[in-house]
């Protein structure tokens, strides 16, 4: 079955949907394009041969129904966009954050749960072949329990970066690289190690012109005792994104960048476990790098089969709320428990929440 697309907003991010939508073997057709600046509509419009172009999401509405529509757009953008689709009952892939804060979200949560239609986020780095691998042996004693974790997106943005306008500001972009950037190792991280338990953490703006941090460090406890630290910067000359889980038997690692495939995994196995660990890691899948290719596969499986689309809202939730307690912990000064930010709390209107230190 061909699936047909809308792409909203046709920036550099949607280009790569596009892309990797004409990578699926003809399982999705990219139907309608919508964008607000008229010259950028059109050159994304000719680059991907889209049939269909509007100024706005309305429009397009009124005249076609995707069976998935992928919001492209900035952040601050992504509520209103998403229930205007929700309550068609359409489904939504979107961009990271998926929303602004907690209370934006839940309210994403209603309208797909009154109206029908499904909300998913794009956390593509779930799907490469070695994060399911790692996926499929959480709890198996060949490797035991999981004891630490180490989770750093460690990139770089020069001032120039932020000449956007919506970018670092709490207003627009809802935080810096703790939600903007780091959510996704934080997002496999929590994927991997289940429900978190509580979180204590830092949050400073070391050297950029912003209203939001751009460094982040916390320790997460999770359900399950694995502790991990966790670090976000936007300051960091050289560019790494790297993930170390170390279970009673093995380490696993990861580094990569921007996004992997099966050899920047690497697996330590503990002496006197080679054989086993060797073994475990031997039976997960390979071959396939993370990347939104690899999730539309998964979104289209589920859609398909009548399944909800993978990274629904209750997962999303939780690594969002991950986000909101490090900021909670950051600015408080106090530890944070996972269902600690409810609708009484500052933090859940907004990731700022009782305000900056700077």
């Amino acid at each position: 079955m061909t699936r047909s697309v809308a792409i909203v907003g046709t920036g550099d991010i949607a280009g790569i949907h596009a892309r990797d939508l004409a990578t699926l073997a003809g399982r999705a057709r990219l139907v309608a394009a919508v964008d607000t600046d008229p010259d950028r509509l059109a050159a994304f419009g000719e680059r991907w041969n889209v049939p269909h172009r509007y100024p706005d999401l309305l429009a397009m509405l009124d005249r076609t129904r995707p069976d998935i529509v992928h919001l492209c757009t900035p952040p601050a953008t992504h509520l209103p966009l998403a229930t205007a689709c929700l309550e068609r009952g359409l489904t939504v892939l979107c961009e990271k954050p998926p929303a602004l804060s907690l209370a934006q979200f839940d309210l994403l949560a209603a309208t797909e749960a009154a109206f029908g239609g499904r909300f998913a986020t794009v956390f593509q780095h779930r799907f490469g072949s070695g994060a399911q691998a790692l996926r499929r042996l959480a709890g198996d004693p060949r490797l035991g329990r999981p004891l630490t974790a180490v989770c750093h997106t460690l990139w770089y943005r020069p001032d120039a970066y932020f000449a956007v306008p919506w970018r670092g500001r709490w207003e627009t972009e809802g935080g810096g690289p703790t939600l903007g950037h780091g959510i996704h190792q934080m997002d496999l991280m929590r994927w991997i190690l289940g429900d978190w338990a509580e979180v204590v953490a830092v949050a400073r703006r070391q050297a950029r012109r912003t209203s939001t941090e751009d460094v982040s460090a916390a320790v997460v406890t999770f359900a399950g005792g694995t502790v991990a630290t966790v670090l976000n910067s936007l300051v960091s000359a050289r560019e790494t994104s790297h993930l170390r889980f170390d279970f009673e038997h093995a380490t696993v690692e990861l580094s990569h960048l921007y996004g992997y495939g099966d050899t920047h995994w690497t697996v330590t196995a503990a002496p006197g476990h080679e054989a086993a660990v060797a073994a475990a890691w031997a039976e997960g899948p390979a071959g396939v790098p993370s990347g939104h290719a690899a999730q539309f596969r998964h979104v289209l499986d589920a859609l398909d089969t009548g399944r909800e689309p993978p990274v629904g809202t209750a997962d999303a939730r939780d690594t969002l709320e991950l986000v909101a307690a490090v900021y909670a912990a950051s600015f408080t000064g106090t530890r944070v428990a996972r269902g600690g930010i409810g609708p009484a709390s500052p933090f859940y209107a907004r990731m700022d929440g009782t305000g900056t230190p700077w």
